[in-house]
């Protein structure tokens, strides 16, 4: 089941799931917008190989924003922390932004219960799309869970601004790529 508006509202007030900042005014029918941080991330080489940490470089969203190119893929991330210990959430583009040309979330909504953390946001432009720092990029919906909770504990725990891949550490372990 997924959690109504005032539901959110509630389970904010009593702790069931955090975002920080808050905003009544972001809660939507079943979800709640979240902003875009004014951080981006660029890949800087031709080739990512997902066997060694990928070089990127940092863009700052200045005032009057930054126009995000076709075919290139850019990390950024929301204003807002959100997360639950007992909600499955998932992150989605908001629509209006979507109408826009521009992808959100390509692969990964789904978040893992117990992630606490700002959220990476993978945005991939069809067209070239402006964009700004704080406008509403995305929203955020918690599901019900059901069974014992293992809550996440992982790589990407506590993220402050857009975070790289680190696929490379789980092949690390299996004896592949960067201290193979």
């Amino acid at each position: 089941m997924i959690l109504t508006g005032p539901e959110i509202a509630a389970a904010q007030r009593d702790g069931r799931l955090r975002i920080d900042p808050f905003d009544l005014a972001a809660v939507n029918p079943n979800s709640y917008n979240l902003r875009l941080g004014p951080t981006l991330l660029q890949y800087n080489v031709p080739v990512l190989d997902a066997a060694r940490p990928n070089p990127t470089r940092e863009m700052t969203v200045g005032e009057s924003g930054v126009v995000l190119q076709p075919g290139r893929l850019y990390l950024g991330h929301t204003i807002e922390t959100a997360g639950s210990d007992v909600f499955v959430p998932l992150l989605f583009g908001r629509s209006s932004v979507g109408r826009l040309g521009l992808f959100v979330e390509i692969t990964a909504p789904i978040g893992d219960i117990g992630f606490h953390g700002q959220w990476t946001l993978m945005l991939h432009p069809t067209v070239a799309v402006r964009v700004y720092a704080g406008m509403r990029i995305s929203q955020i919906m918690f599901f019900l869970s059901k069974g014992p909770i293992d809550t996440y504990s992982g790589k990407y725990q506590h993220a402050d601004g857009p975070r790289s891949s680190a696929s490379w550490q789980d092949l690390v372990a299996l004896g592949v790529g960067a201290s193979s």
